[in-house]
């Protein structure tokens, strides 16, 4: 199996691991688990950033441009709203 493939299928089992963890802390009433599962996704999103530095300096990864000011006013507004609602 090529290196390539290798991160890039890694790279697919943290993101789902993120995701899951991030459910996992919303609905977690015990304070001690709680902070485990914090610890433990902030461990998955440091390997997760090292994966994807490791992916884009080998070129295996090109990752979107960076957003123009424009956009990024125009996605604020569209959670600011979405915020204000709940």
């Amino acid at each position: 199996m090529q290196e390539k493939t290798m991160v890039a299928d890694t790279l697919t089992q943290i993101n789902a691991s993120l995701s899951n963890f991030g459910q996992m802390i919303t609905q977690t009433a015990n304070q001690q688990l709680r902070q485990s599962l914090i610890q433990m996704r902030n461990a998955a999103e440091s390997s997760q950033y090292e994966l994807y530095e490791l992916a884009k300096n080998n070129g295996y990864y090109e990752p979107a441009p960076d957003a123009t000011p424009e956009e990024i006013k125009q996605i604020r507004s569209i959670f600011e709203v979405s915020h204000k609602m709940l």
